[in-house]
């Protein structure tokens, strides 16, 4: 028994030795590509991001029913345009950072400046992450806002009540649900950035986690 282990640990040892052995350097470049690689699936699910809502709009069933239509009722049609005015030129903003990291990453350099490139853009998608989210909670703020100080709850959301629903009642019964589904709604944007740029960023910090190995 003893022979035949020794024997196949014989053959395991050639095995081994007759095998590849990447150098340093091919491994840097085997990172630094998976890492570019990465960076620009970030890129591009960014503008896929941006973009795919304003595609519902050639669809007149969602144009005709949209949320503004609700905020003007509200009064709240120019507060709500403010942030949004502001949401696009942030989200802009971020899709010129990812491009700018994407740019950056695919210029191979030492194993450092990979290392602080792969950071930079793990700590960019973070706050982009965040700022969405927070921007899902300010929009449906505003809604909520809107309908605590609205004299005309009934007719600005074309609810039908029964006749002796007290208003009042009814404005907090509709302003707890919309809380309700600010929260289920970030919850559920929230899983969704979790799975695209959550899977992307791991597989990045893996990256980074592999060259401090090979680069100590």
């Amino acid at each position: 028994m003893m022979d035949e282990l020794d024997l196949l640990k014989k053959d395991w040892q050639q095995r081994e030795e007759a095998l590849p052995r990447l150098s340093f350097d091919q491994l840097h470049r085997m990172i630094w590509k998976r890492s570019s690689s990465l960076v620009r699936w970030i890129f591009y699910i960014s503008i896929i991001e941006f973009i795919v809502p304003h595609l519902l709009y050639l669809v007149p069933s969602f144009r005709n029913g949209n949320g503004y239509d609700v905020a003007r009722d509200l009064g709240i049609q120019t507060e709500l345009i403010v942030v949004t005015v502001i949401q696009y030129a942030v989200v802009l903003y971020f899709i010129v950072q990812f491009y700018m990291r994407y740019r950056e990453i695919s210029v191979l350099e030492d194993a450092s400046r990979l290392m602080d490139r792969i950071i930079r853009t793990r700590r960019t998608v973070k706050h982009y992450v965040i700022f969405c989210l927070s921007m899902i909670l300010v929009i449906f703020g505003v809604f909520i806002a809107g309908m605590y100080f609205s004299d005309n709850l009934v007719g600005a959301l074309h609810l039908h009540p029964d006749a002796d629903q007290d208003p009042v009642q009814l404005k907090w019964l509709v302003m707890g649900i919309m809380a309700v589904l600010a929260i289920l709604f970030t919850a559920l944007m929230g899983g969704i950035y979790f799975l695209l740029y959550g899977l992307l960023t791991r597989r990045l910090y893996a990256n980074y986690k592999e060259l401090k190995r090979l680069d100590h």
